[in-house]
């Protein structure tokens, strides 16, 4: 027995993309007849290979605002370029009052991020790089900001393999 398209009882396919819930914020509108609460989610989404996207969306509960800002999210993907586990060269941006910088790091040196930026670059997949946050602490401004930045990466540049000398007897 199926039921719009599924059967009952099964189970939905899981996405390729992995998501964080960086805030849920209760947003307050005051009417007439009292106050009206919706919810605002700002969501984080990536596959871990290369791929990102931000979105905020609100609903009248807490599951419809999530689900709305997942949407959203996966309609702004941006794709990055990175240099293996790590970004090829310093990039710093500035969106807004928020600005962040990124440095690459060393093979193993993990990533050394904090609150919303830690969130994207762990969801792009970038395993080794070092940043700071500047100006506001407001999630959404500084995650958008830190996809601004991974967007004016340059392609890394291919290393040319040294050719081997040849030893003379």
């Amino acid at each position: 027995m199926e039921k719009r398209g599924r059967k009952m009882g099964g189970r939905r396919e899981k996405s390729e993309y992995d998501q964080k819930l960086l805030a849920l914020d209760r947003v307050t509108r005051v009417v007439k007849g009292g106050r009206r609460f919706r919810f605002r989610a700002t969501l984080v989404v990536g596959n871990r290979r290369g791929k990102v996207g931000v979105g905020v969306a609100k609903g009248s509960d807490v599951s419809d605002a999530i689900s709305k800002a997942n949407h959203s999210a996966l309609k702004n993907l941006v794709e990055i370029q990175m240099d293996g586990n790590t970004i090829s060269h310093d990039v710093f941006k500035k969106l807004g009052s928020a600005r962040v910088m990124l440095k690459p790091a060393k093979e193993g040196r993990g990533v050394i991020a904090g609150g919303a930026v830690r969130s994207v670059i762990d969801l792009v997949g970038i395993r080794d790089v070092v940043s700071k946050s500047l100006g506001t602490s407001n999630k959404l401004s500084v995650a958008r900001a830190t996809i601004e930045a991974l967007k004016s990466l340059k392609k890394p540049r291919v290393r040319a393999a040294k050719p081997k000398e040849e030893s003379v007897k």
